[in-house]
């Protein structure tokens, strides 16, 4: 569940819990990760910059393999790179796919197409041909229009691809309107009420072209309640069961805490809530999920370097950074809250108030508003968001020409380099002049 931090809550440190897995402080109070110290990662990559925990992405991982009989797809949106691609297919996952792009970034860093999931609500003809005649795992159909692409693409002699029907069921979830995804008004699925995944289910039947394999739903991101998934699933239960059959997939959504204060249950909590929900709607099929943000959120942190501070008497303190909504859109986007500290010191109390923007000619390029620090915190300094491990580099822009900042991995005290820092050579790259 979520709830608002109280002013002492937020003066407090750093919590914990919000940190990737093997964070741990060092004997002057440093942040490690992966056994490394993150001031010496910024010195030798730069800021800003994404931190990894490889050995917590790898345990959220199992945990969902675990949790759903080892029938997970990674959503991809949340975070991806080559590095990404083989941690998650070394860990037995596959992955879903919802463009082009993603398909190609996978496919590069060797996962087979058997082992990729396509997702998107406009899939392309040259997106599903190129899919369909590599062998992709299983397409999710999202509209009648697409089911016309399939036939076409077979009739021209691309192999019949399995096909899951992402059905909507209309529901509406506690969550931001621009991530909730299935209530009655969305661009997502065929809609339930109103008997289009009926028709799309009849239609996949019976079409030489494909091979039916099962229903997809997915009711929107950051959520927190496991009742709201409980809801679709109970309307869900009387179709899937009509239909009976083999696979049955409830996508992702689960929400993840952000700051001080929030609660979310586990992948396993929530496993443990579908698994129930499904028993108690009388659905028999196999079920699986797409986690992506529970996977990847908490597993990363973001370093910036403080380059002014303007104090506003009786109005406001900003302190300004290196990066912005280029590197992490979703607090302008969503209005989405972050904590902030000093890895230097991450035990220490955090009693001043500021509000951390980035160098973006946009007033709204704030990061974190009202956001919590040391006293002492000075022009210099490297400061961190922690939670960032999800939509930041993803969601991530060239906003007023500003490079892209690199992605670091690190495990057992070493540090990799998994994506470089974007150069300004690379502003030009696809700019013919």
């Amino acid at each position: 569940m979520q709830s608002n931090p109280s002013p002492t809550d937020r003066s407090r440190p750093v919590p914990p819990q919000l940190l990737p897995r093997t964070a741990e402080v060092d004997g002057d109070g440093t942040l490690l990760i992966g056994g490394c110290n993150v001031l010496d990662l910024a010195e030798e990559f730069g800021t800003p910059l994404f931190v990894y925990d490889e050995a917590h992405l790898r345990e959220r991982c199992r945990e969902a393999m675990a949790a759903f009989d080892g029938r997970v797809a990674y959503a991809s949106k949340a975070f991806l790179c080559r590095a990404m691609a083989r941690l998650v297919h070394e860990e037995g996952m596959t992955i879903d796919v919802a463009t082009g792009g993603e398909y190609h970034v996978a496919r590069a860093a060797g996962v087979p197409a058997a082992s990729l999931v396509m997702h998107g609500n406009n899939k392309s003809e040259a997106e599903l041909n190129l899919a369909m005649r590599d062998g992709v795992g299983r397409i999710v159909v999202d509209s009648f229009d697409e089911l016309d692409r399939i036939e076409a693409l077979v009739a021209g002699g691309a192999p019949s691809p399995a096909v899951l029907i992402r059905t909507n069921p209309g529901i509406e979830v506690h969550t931001l309107d621009e991530v909730a995804t299935g209530v009655p008004d969305s661009k997502f699925g065929f809609p339930l009420a109103a008997g289009d995944a009926a028709g799309a289910l009849a239609r996949a039947a019976a079409s030489p072209a494909m091979e039916l394999m099962g229903i997809h739903v997915h009711i929107g991101s950051q959520v927190f309640s496991a009742e709201n998934f409980a809801d679709a699933l109970a309307m869900l239960g009387p179709i899937v069961g009509e239909w009976d059959l083999p696979e049955f997939v409830v996508g992702g959504g689960l929400g993840v805490p952000y700051v001080a204060g929030e609660e979310a249950p586990t992948i396993t909590q929530w496993a443990n809530g579908i698994h129930r929900a499904c028993d108690e709607a009388g659905i028999r099929a196999t079920v699986s999920a797409e986690p992506g943000r529970s996977i990847a959120a908490a597993a990363a942190i973001t370093l910036y370097r403080v380059g002014t501070i303007k104090e506003i008497a009786g109005v406001r303190t900003y302190v300004a950074v290196d990066g912005g909504m280029s590197d992490n859109p979703r607090p302008v986007l969503y209005g989405s809250g972050y904590e902030t500290f000093l890895p230097r010191a991450v035990a220490a109390e955090r009693p001043r108030t500021v509000t951390l923007v980035g160098k973006h000619c946009e007033s709204g390029d704030k990061l974190v508003v009202d956001g919590a620090v040391p006293a002492d915190l000075a022009v210099g300094d490297v400061i961190a968001t922690p939670v960032t491990g999800a939509y930041g580099h993803s969601m991530g822009s060239n906003y007023n020409k500003v490079l892209r900042p690199p992605v670091v991995f690190v495990a057992d005290g070493q540090a990799r380099l998994v994506v470089r820092r974007e150069t300004m050579d690379d502003l030009l790259a696809t700019d013919v002049g």
